[in-house]
């Protein structure tokens, strides 16, 4: 018979030092879902100021602390919220 090195303690231990790494992770990177999508235009987006783009994507709904340039926010937030056919 094969012993374990590890006792039924040890394990629990571990496993919840994992799960909180998990939940820890899970709460940074959640994204709330509104009920409503904004209404701008493609145009809007285009000449939409930094602060406006971070309070609609970060503050205001949807908790997307997004890092990098203003073109980079405003393609993603173009890319989240206007179909296809609207780019």
């Amino acid at each position: 018979m094969r012993k374990c090195k590890s006792t039924v303690k040890e394990v629990q231990k571990q496993d919840e030092e994992v799960m909180a790494v998990i939940e820890s992770c899970y709460s940074l990177a959640t994204f709330e879902m509104p009920l409503h999508c904004p209404r701008y235009k493609k145009a809007d987006y285009e000449k939409m100021e930094e602060w406006k783009v971070d309070v609609l994507l970060r503050e205001r709904e949807y908790g997307l602390n997004l890092k990098g340039s203003l073109e980079e926010k405003r393609k993603f937030a173009m890319g989240t919220f206007l179909w296809p056919d609207q780019l």
